[in-house]
């Protein structure tokens, strides 16, 4: 059985889907591919994904969803449910990407980890956006191993327990009672409630990709459209770490904190930093716009 099966959670974003398959392939070539589709509807997407029903497993939804991430919560229950067997399941979605080779031995690594802790629930397999130093600093604190740290909870509503992207052994949340519900802070409660703190990885293997365009429930509002227009939102994939920048980073001591603006670069060239993920970032009046409109459909629908 393979050690590592990875879940994309993907809608309408054909290209940057081909980009995490590619890099899941070229990083990991004995991981599994599982991909939860949100019903997409646009042409290249689907093409894709008939393309690439020939070397990994699409799923259709299960529940249309309701709230702000689309089905993107019942999918991940789906993916609980239906792969509750795997050794260790990976989430990502389909604005990430693997940035460098992980080996048999590293998963199994993470396998040991989640063996000698019990009490572990979640290891994030991604850097920190550089753009959240703003709000807050990031203090490690002493991980569950060497290559590994916690994060010193400030108070933040989720990142501590719990991210939507995670590394995990779906046994051990089935047997909690774990079900995935509808925010990423909800299921930060959840993860205290049941588990503890999550592992952060001093040398991450995945990122979400900087300045990608948005949805919104399926459908971009008018704020939106026009602030991602303003941050020149794009295709920015990462290229690759080298064999010899992960030397570097593993044999670094003390171990550097893993900001992404710090380790990565993104091709053609990279946005200026720090990188924002969500274009209403810093954008307040056009976030204020969006969410008026996002307030109107809703009462327009009641």
């Amino acid at each position: 059985m393979t050690i590592l099966t990875v879940c994309i959670f993907s809608f309408n974003r054909g290209q940057y889907l081909r980009n995490c398959v590619e890099s899941i392939c070229a990083c990991i070539p004995e991981a599994d591919i599982v991909i939860f589709d949100d019903n997409s509807d646009d042409p290249e997407t689907l093409a894709y994904l008939e393309k690439a029903g020939d070397f990994c497993r699409i799923v259709e939804p299960r529940e249309v969803g309701t709230i702000k991430h689309g089905g993107l919560y019942h999918n991940m229950n789906a993916a609980l449910d239906l792969l509750r067997d795997s050794p260790m399941l990976c989430f990502l979605q389909d604005d990430t990407q693997m940035v460098r080779p992980v080996s048999s031995s590293e998963l199994k690594e993470i396998g040991e980890l989640f063996e000698k802790n019990p009490g572990l629930g979640f290891v994030h397999p991604c850097f920190i956006r550089g753009i959240d130093l703003k709000k807050r600093q990031v203090t490690p604190l002493a991980g569950p191993a060497p290559g590994f740290f916690y994060r010193q909870d400030t108070g933040q509503s989720a990142g501590i327990h719990y991210s939507d992207l995670v590394v995990f052994k779906p046994g051990r949340l089935v047997d909690a009672g774990w079900c995935f519900r509808q925010s990423e802070p909800a299921n930060d409660t959840q993860a205290r409630e049941l588990f503890g703190m999550m592992a952060y990885m001093w040398l991450p293997f995945a990122m979400w990709l900087p300045e990608v365009p948005a949805y919104r429930g399926k459908k971009k509002t008018l704020g939106l459209r026009l602030a991602e227009k303003k941050k020149c939102v794009g295709f920015y994939p990462f290229k690759l770490l080298s064999d010899d920048e992960v030397e570097q980073v593993r044999e670094h001591e003390p171990p550097r904190l893993p900001v992404a603006e710090d380790f990565l670069e993104c091709t053609p060239f990279s946005p200026p930093v720090p990188w924002t993920y969500n274009p209403l970032t810093g954008l307040r009046l056009l976030k204020n716009v969006n969410n008026l409109e996002v307030a109107f459909r809703r009462w327009f629908k009641s």
